[in-house]
């Protein structure tokens, strides 16, 4: 499907949580207070366009009757591994498998990866735990300390996040590992640590 700007994506995805926690689609008023508009014309615009790329079905005028064209799958999709101890390959985009968190609090942008090794045992992250992490738009707004999976040369891994300048250090959770240090340019932040899963059965 065509792909979608900011403002349709973020209402698209707002409609799709809604719908899976309340099982009937939201009225125009709540939708224009959950997008912090005062206006009701950029929601059904936004509608019409999400309608028009093929995202959903609705009569016009009558928001009660959005229907999502995909059915959504439940739960964070599980993307691949990522390293807690020196980088690996970035993880794939294919064979998505979803991991089922029902009562936590879950956007459906966010992503969980599988963490492999102990660079950062010492954040109560082990291998084997499942992190879940949220998109980062702009990584110019990440407080350093923040715990991310970044890219760096086409390999990924999991560390806490710290900018000076135009530097940027992966600092591990781990005294054996060493820090990694490289321009702000080679690094592309993936996600932002939001949950941490771990299967004790």
């Amino acid at each position: 499907m065509e792909s979608l700007t900011d403002a349709q994506q973020e209402l698209y995805d707002w409609l799709v949580e809604y719908i899976q926690n309340n099982q009937y689609p939201p009225s125009i008023r709540q939708m224009m207070k959950a997008m912090g508009l005062r206006s009701p014309a950029p929601v059904q615009s936004r509608l019409e366009h999400l309608r028009t790329k093929g995202y959903i079905e609705w009569t016009e005028g009558k928001a009660r009757t959005i229907r999502l064209t995909q059915e959504a799958k439940r739960g964070v999709p599980i993307l691949g591994a990522i390293a807690a101890g020196s980088l690996v390959d970035a993880f794939p985009d294919s064979d998505v498998e979803y991991l089922d968190l029902a009562g936590l609090s879950l956007r459906p942008t966010y992503f969980a990866l599988r963490v492999r090794g102990d660079s950062m045992i010492d954040a109560m992250i082990d291998s084997g735990d499942i992190v879940i992490l949220k998109p980062v738009a702009d990584p110019k707004t990440l407080k350093n300390g923040t715990i991310v999976a970044a890219r760096v040369q086409d390999q990924t891994t999991l560390k806490y996040f710290h900018r000076k300048g135009n530097k940027v250090t992966l600092q591990p959770a781990n005294k054996t590992y060493q820090p990694i240090e490289v321009p702000a340019s080679q690094v592309d932040v993936q996600g932002a640590l939001v949950h941490v899963w771990r299967d004790y059965n």
